[in-house]
């Protein structure tokens, strides 16, 4: 099994999977940051137990992924929702209790995972030829770094709390790419040369000015 076809495909996927999941990363630290110390570690371990566990299912399927219309379109929506609900501020009395929490925070990282990960899941689906071995240990092997990686940003996130701004930056931005990289959006925007871009940059800075005007009516309603 271990030729040395098989390694170097195996590097190559740990190196895609690697590269193209620092934003879920963020995802993760963001989906976290509101819970007890001890339920982050629960949350993370669970919340990427799962989600590769769904991403390793999405890339055998890979093949069938590519038919579904307007794939990119909806998980780009999907994500802009999320990245704008994840600077959004809940007034105390209506939170959930906190077991509710952790598994809401699970719900996030997983779902966000799914969205975020199609490229991944194109990109390994091409690099493991269909050798299911493949995907399973690329995956496995990438998944303490992308947990490693979620618990420094979280703690970065404690100190500065605008971090919080740049991780939802990040997720808005994955998400307009992926509505851009919609097949018939993308043939279009061909046409204009720069509107790609603008469109980009209108989508993050929507979701960075409602999430900002969201928390500070909620901050303001507490002062009163």
């Amino acid at each position: 099994m271990f030729d040395s076809a098989f390694v170097s495909s195996l590097l190559i996927i740990i190196t895609i999977n690697i590269v193209l999941s620092g934003d879920n990363a963020v995802v993760i630290a963001i989906a976290c940051r509101k819970l007890a110390p001890q339920q982050r570690k629960r949350a993370i371990l669970w919340g990427t137990f799962l989600a590769v566990i769904v991403r390793v299912i999405a890339t055998v399927l890979a093949v069938y992924l590519l038919k579904i219309p307007y794939l990119y379109l909806v998980g780009g929506a999907v994500l802009l929702w999320i990245s704008y609900n994840l600077l959004r501020e809940e007034d105390e009395d209506s939170q959930i209790e906190s077991s509710e929490d952790m598994v809401q925070a699970v719900k996030t990282i997983v779902v966000a995972d799914v969205m975020m990960g199609l490229d991944n899941v194109l990109a390994i689906a091409g690099a493991a030829n269909g050798n299911i071995v493949l995907i399973v240990l690329g995956l496995i092997i990438s998944v303490p770094l992308m947990v490693f990686g979620s618990q420094l940003i979280l703690k970065a996130m404690e100190r500065f709390n605008w971090l919080v701004y740049l991780g939802s930056a990040v997720l808005a931005w994955a998400a307009a790419n992926m509505i851009t990289n919609e097949e018939i959006i993308a043939d279009w925007l061909s046409q204009y040369s720069g509107l790609e871009a603008v469109i980009k940059i209108v989508l993050v800075a929507l979701v960075l000015f409602l999430g900002y005007w969201q928390r500070s009516h909620h901050d303001q309603a507490h002062a009163e």
